[in-house]
């Protein structure tokens, strides 16, 4: 309750100056004035759930499931691959036949983002490549981590160069600190965003100010900021953001692609409203129980979730319960 309380405290405000805000602006914050990005990554994209059969392999027909019921719901792409993926449990021949496979099923007019960040530079140009051959349209790279004292500023900028250089598709940089104990520096970003190959940033670490600065500092460039979080979505969008990759779409894909819409046609009220009763499903799928939660609700909502690979453990039935009444406790249920 207390999240929610400063989270609409700071909307407020947000929603205040918006108010007298020019009617250009009001109408379109993803894109800076006068400018438009030449590949644009505006609206919704789930970070895709990996399906696993009971004896935990890929289980690509559920999979196609999946994308056949997705396939009505106006995202404007999907990501391949993400941390949501459980894409560390993979082996590389894996990771190559979930992004076709999810390719061939997804209309051309759907942006396909597939993560190929590894820990080291080569091994991931090489897997980028194999992203981009298996019919991926954008790299989304995560930062190097195992190694994370040695990650400086100079380390990153060097590691990200070298992969926009050698991509064959455009690359969006992504930051997870949650996972990866690492955020990508704000001198790192802003210099990676002049890069010709670099079109923006995947942000999931939840800090609004840190996001409304890097619109600021990368206006000038050809980058795009994406909200790596459903929790702050609307939030984002109010300080420029121009797109979301949000776990919870996987599982309530239409309210969200409809806060997108309130939120580019200017409708705040209706637009917090329908944020606050996300919060706390977000929070369940992601902080709070993780993608062994996020594959639960998948189920309630007609969606094969499936188990996760162990390491990761199933809910235990006290918090399927817990789970259970985020949703209910919002409506969704």
């Amino acid at each position: 309750m207390a999240f929610s309380t400063r989270l609409a405290s700071s909307l407020h405000s947000a929603l205040a100056a918006l108010h007298w805000a020019a009617p250009r602006q009001c109408r379109g914050l993803s894109t800076p004035q006068g400018a438009e990005p030449s590949f644009n990554l505006g609206g919704i994209f789930p970070p895709l759930a990996t399906p696993f059969s009971p004896t935990q392999e890929v289980d690509y027909a559920q999979l196609e499931g999946n994308l056949h019921r997705y396939a009505r719901i106006p995202f404007r792409g999907l990501v391949a691959l993400g941390s949501n993926g459980e894409y560390p449990y993979l082996a590389t021949h894996e990771r190559v036949e979930v992004v076709s496979c999810v390719r061939r099923a997804l209309p051309r007019d759907r942006l396909l983002l597939a993560g190929s960040g590894c820990e080291s530079t080569q091994a991931t140009i090489k897997l980028t490549v194999s992203m981009a051959e298996a019919g991926a349209d954008v790299a989304l790279v995560v930062t190097p981590c195992y190694y994370r004292g040695a990650m400086t500023t100079a380390a990153l900028i060097h590691h990200y160069t070298e992969v926009g250089d050698a991509s064959p598709i455009p690359v969006v940089l992504y930051s997870v600190p949650a996972n990866t104990g690492l955020d990508l520096p704000m001198e790192a970003i802003i210099t990676l965003a002049q890069h010709p190959n670099i079109i923006g940033i995947k942000d999931s670490g939840g800090d609004i100010t840190r996001m409304g600065l890097m619109v600021h500092k990368t206006r000038k460039e050809d980058f795009q900021v994406l909200a790596g979080s459903a929790g702050f979505l609307l939030a984002s969008y109010a300080v420029g953001a121009s797109g979301a990759v949000c776990a919870l779409a996987n599982v309530l894909g239409d309210p969200l692609c409809q806060l997108d819409h309130l939120c580019r046609t200017g409708q705040w009220q209706e637009a917090r409203d329908l944020q606050h009763r996300l919060i706390e499903p977000n929070t369940a799928v992601t902080r709070r129980f993780g993608i062994p939660g996020l594959k639960k609700a998948m189920e309630w909502f007609g969606y094969y979730g499936g188990p996760s690979r162990a390491p990761l453990a199933p809910l235990s039935p006290a918090q399927v319960e817990e789970l259970r009444s985020a949703f209910s406790a919002n409506g969704w249920l």
